[in-house]
């Protein structure tokens, strides 16, 4: 039988001042018992002695002496007077008969006071009248023993109130740090690393020395692998001058944003310096690269105004942007075209013009067209021959023709009549066996209408604050699947930042897992990178209330920021998707090889699962397999059959 310290420790000082209870009790009645025996004997005699001697100066006869001893017992305080004569014949006798004793007869029984009776010596002169037997009555003795029992049971038991009181102060001083100790301990069983404030008592202090030195090395094992890798993926997709993406890796991300299951409407911008030789070779190189450095800041910090945007470099003189659903693309390109302009102007080049080409695509553009519309806005703009913008002249998104009140009113019907769904795409683990099903919700547009993709309708919702509600939604449809269908292995849902920074989503997610617990145990929750580092602090406290849940909780889309991954070390995380644009094309990409490996590696390191998001080829699946990735999924992965 397992027992806690804490319950030994106490089982041990209850048994111990249980035991010298029982042993002070059991010494205390006893010498009391003695006590009272040897002086009701002294007693016994005393009196004994006292009445044959007043009877022997009375001259006594028989008489005399019967109506003494009468009275001596009428007074009720002996149990026995006897005389006998000489010759052993009784001349008087007086024997009480049973009596209510001043305690209870168990106790008598088990205490049994037995005191010599006393005897003295009648005489009448030199010639001896009789011998005279005297006993007290005991219950008095009992009475007495009784009280003190009494007496010594409150004194020892406010003695064990007082030991216990002091043992609940060691506990208790001992208890916070040892608890800090286990509490440090288990996290690093979750795969959660945390320095703990050393007690002031010595052996545990020593301990937890010991576990901060330990938590320090991994720490810092974590993070030196992790600035390693960090490295890998700024070598492999990132300009090394600009800071920003470089070609390949901002066309993944383009293509990702057109053909992922999140895709929705969105903007592309294609930006062109003028005359970039000429300035070079006016400039020089050193200034030029400057130049182009703070046109990389300008770009950077226009995409970090609205994340998901993104911004890259595709070759020399060219760059793009790539704006988040819901942004004005057009007064975001005016105000990044000023910003370009006053950069010539401090590098030196008044005349230096700057282009921008501009086009809105939504979730039916093709890659092939949108570069080809707007590299022909962009030609137009550079026809101008001075800094311009030109859109493109194409038709609003569709879902643009919804205001924002249409789409209000068409989330809130679809929440009310429940028109949303779950869709299920399997991944597969490195076996081929299946893992999970990611669950990506579906909203009816309306009665007979057609089932929109969350990348349609989740990015007005962000902006109406209706994800709370849209994801509490999911996670009842998810749950009720679950329920339904006890050979799935698990389901994955998708919350959004939003969701997880409302305290009340919080609360309402907690109530449903508690209130399906088998069900919870098969439940992956995931938040976008993005969304989990903008919010960490409330990711944290929504990661730690799922701890004892079952749940699942990860990331999805990762790997942009990786250098942030140290973050995360505390949160006991369960796995990490990978971005797409990570995976495409890595079979051919050394640099971007090299990097999931790492990823994989270090996330190994720390209990973490990796999956692929968005492989499209069985070469990419293959690939990513190789560099050790434990699961993958997207449109090259096909459900495993029943035997499978």
């Amino acid at each position: 039988m397992n027992m806690s310290m804490y319950r030994q420790f106490w089982l041990a000082i209850i048994t111990s001042m249980l035991l010298a209870f029982i042993g002070s009790l059991a010494a205390s009645m006893l010498s009391a018992r003695a006590y009272l025996q040897e002086q009701l004997t002294m007693k016994n005699a005393d009196n004994a002695s006292a009445l044959a001697l007043s009877l022997s100066q009375s001259n006594p006869d028989r008489v005399a002496i019967e109506l003494t001893v009468s009275a001596l017992f009428d007074s009720g305080h002996y149990e026995l007077i006897r005389v006998v004569d000489p010759d052993g014949v009784t001349m008087v006798e007086r024997l009480s008969g049973p009596v209510e004793l001043e305690a209870p007869r168990w106790f008598a029984d088990l205490l049994p006071i037995l005191a010599q009776p006393g005897q003295a010596q009648i005489s009448n002169g030199w010639a001896q009248v009789g011998t005279l037997t005297l006993l007290s009555h005991s219950r008095f003795a009992y009475g007495a023993l009784w009280k003190s029992v009494w007496r010594m049971v409150g004194a020892l038991a406010l003695a064990g109130v007082v030991g216990g009181c002091l043992g609940s102060i060691i506990l208790a001083r001992l208890r916070a740090p040892l608890q800090a100790v286990i509490e440090q301990a288990m996290a690093i069983s979750d795969r959660r690393f945390m320095i703990i404030d050393e007690p002031r008592v010595p052996e545990l202090r020593h301990l937890a020395g010991a576990m901060n030195m330990t938590v320090g090395r991994l720490k810092k094992m974590f993070e030196d692998e992790a600035a390693r890798i960090e490295a890998l993926r700024r070598a492999a997709n990132v300009d090394a001058l600009t800071g920003l993406a470089n070609r390949d890796h901002f066309m993944a991300r383009l293509r990702q944003s057109l053909e992922g299951e999140d895709a929705g409407e969105g903007c592309l911008l294609l930006i062109r310096l003028a005359d970039l030789g000429e300035i070079n070779r006016r400039l020089g190189r050193v200034k030029t690269d400057d130049y182009l450095r703070r046109i990389g800041e300008q770009l950077a910090a226009c995409a970090n105004q609205d994340p998901p945007a993104f911004a890259g470099r595709l070759n020399g003189a060219d760059f793009a942007l790539l704006l988040s659903p819901g942004s004005d693309g057009r007064a975001r390109a005016a105000s990044l075209l000023q910003a370009l302009n006053d950069c010539g102007r401090r590098a030196g080049g008044d005349d230096a013009a700057v282009w921008i080409g501009l086009g809105r695509f939504d979730h039916e553009s093709d890659l092939p067209n949108l570069l080809a519309r707007v590299d022909g806005a962009l030609a137009a703009a550079e026809a101008s021959r001075r800094s311009a913008i030109r859109e493109v002249p194409s038709d609003e998104p569709r879902d643009a023709q919804h205001g924002t009140g249409q789409w209000s009113a068409m989330i809130t019907r679809a929440l009310a009549q429940q028109w949303l769904r779950l869709v299920l795409f399997p991944v597969v683990d490195a076996a081929g066996r299946l893992s999970h099903y990611e669950c990506p919700l579906r909203m009816l547009s309306d009665e007979g209408g057609q089932w929109l993709p969350a990348g349609r309708f989740l990015p007005m919702a962000e902006r109406l604050r209706l994800t709370p509600a849209l994801d509490l939604a999911a996670l009842r449809l998810g749950l009720n699947e679950l329920a339904s269908r006890s050979e799935l292995p698990g389901l994955a849902v998708n919350l959004s930042a939003r969701s997880v920074v409302d305290a009340g989503f919080r609360q309402q997610l907690l109530t449903l897992v508690a209130d399906c617990p088998s069900e919870s145990r098969r439940l992956w929750l995931e938040v976008d990178e993005n969304g989990a580092f903008s919010e960490l602090p409330a990711f944290r406290e929504f990661r730690l209330a799922l701890l004892k849940t079952g749940c699942r909780v990860g990331l999805e889309h990762f790997g942009h920021r990786f250098s942030e991954v140290g973050l995360l070390h505390d949160l006991g995380l369960d796995y990490l998707k990978v971005d797409a644009s990570f995976v495409r094309d890595v079979h051919h990409n050394r640099g971007n090889a090299a990097f999931l490996e790492g990823l994989a590696s270090v996330a190994h390191d720390i209990g973490l699962q990796v999956i692929a998001e968005g492989v499209t080829t069985r070469e990419e699946l293959s690939a990513v397999i190789r560099l050790g990735f434990d699961g993958v999924t997207g449109p090259a992965v096909s459900e495993p059959s029943a035997g499978g």
